[in-house]
């Protein structure tokens, strides 16, 4: 059903059904239910019985319980040269996973591109397999590039090391923008439009690089699917540019609906975010909304909600300078980043 009209230029306009002010409630009451949590406040942390019940993604993507454990444990503990943090941020992504990585640095030691050797580490993977452990994360796809091994992990670990023989740490250093790195890796065999947008996000938390994440945005499946049912007709928008539209207009958005949404510490909804808000506002309304349909075909929200902690330590790039209340706040902005400190899998991977 159209609710009305949205003008980004003269004589063009998106038309809005009701799942877009859905999108900014779902919002709204999600990053509510993350503060509260951040908080200590104790359980129930929403009234919302679709989100009480169901596993959604926060509303900031570095919140998120995977990439907090990356920002902590992975970028910045250990070398800042931009070889090593690009080699322990790819290792890490390919299989996005903590328990992998907890499982890799038990058994080689702290992962470093200087003493990498692919034969130790796919042993370690492969023990994790015969043990009836899974190596790679159910959150998103990931193709195996073929380089002629018969194990998935092999053919990721042998591709890491093509690119980290290949310059990529050196050409992503030298990039003018988060589009460029996305160019960067997007060439490089099995990834993706997708995969190259979230690495190259990834890597801008760390000091290789330094860019706005209001640059560039490349809409995922789960954010074309969200799209769909937020809107009847995106006036001839390509995806990135509804995503940058949406993106500009929240403020807007939340004040007209008379929204009070809670910022990450003064960080405003920046494009990568409103890209996975896409995705997530799609999956609630296959229960909220089931009359849109979207592109995937799913009726049903997989994943539940079960909380086992209200213990949520945040850590962020010192460089964005977010001021965290000392209570909840796992990295000062005014500490170098070489001295950030380790937090366990038992702190962070409870968080959602």
């Amino acid at each position: 059903m159209l609710i009305r009209e949205i003008f980004v230029s003269p004589g063009r306009a998106m038309k809005a059904t009701s799942v877009f002010d859905t999108y900014w409630r779902f919002a709204a009451k999600r990053q509510d239910l993350f503060m509260r949590r951040v908080k200590g406040e104790p359980a129930p942390w929403t009234d919302d019985p679709v989100l009480a019940a169901h596993r959604f993604t926060n509303v900031y993507r570095a919140a998120d319980r995977v990439s907090q454990y990356l920002i902590a444990n992975v970028i910045y503990r250990g070398s800042q040269v931009a070889e090593e943090v690009f080699f322990r941020t790819l290792l890490f992504k390919f299989f996005n996973r903590i328990e992998t990585w907890e499982e890799l640095a038990a058994r080689v030691g702290d992962p470093s591109w200087r003493t990498f050797h692919s034969e130790r580490y796919a042993r370690a993977l492969d023990a994790m397999l015969a043990r009836g452990e899974r190596v790679y994360s159910a959150a998103y796809i990931m193709p195996s590039p073929q380089f002629g091994c018969a194990r998935k992990h092999r053919n990721h670990l042998r591709l890491l090391e093509h690119m980290m023989r290949d310059g990529a740490p050196r050409r992503v250093a030298r990039a003018r923008s988060l589009g460029d790195v996305f160019g960067i890796l997007r060439a490089y065999r099995s990834i993706g439009d997708f995969l190259a947008l979230q690495f190259a996000v990834d890597l801008n938390y760390s000091d290789l690089t330094d860019f706005s994440e209001m640059e560039f945005v490349v809409a995922g499946p789960g954010a074309r699917d969200g799209i769909r049912k937020c809107f009847a007709d995106t006036g001839g928008l390509c995806e990135s540019d509804v995503i940058r539209v949406v993106t500009e207009r929240a403020e807007e958005e939340f004040r007209s609906l008379g929204l009070s949404f809670q910022t990450l510490w003064g960080r405003p909804l920046q494009l990568i975010d409103c890209q996975n808000l896409f995705c997530e506002v799609g999956k609630y309304a296959r229960v909220v909304h089931p009359e849109f349909s979207g592109i995937s075909g799913r009726t049903r929200i997989k994943q539940s909600f079960k909380p086992r902690s209200t213990f949520l330590p945040q850590w962020y790039p010192p460089k964005w300078r977010l001021e965290i209340p000392g209570a909840f706040n796992g990295n000062s902005p005014h500490v170098s980043s070489a001295r950030f400190g380790t937090l366990g899998q038992s702190d962070l991977a409870r968080s959602t």
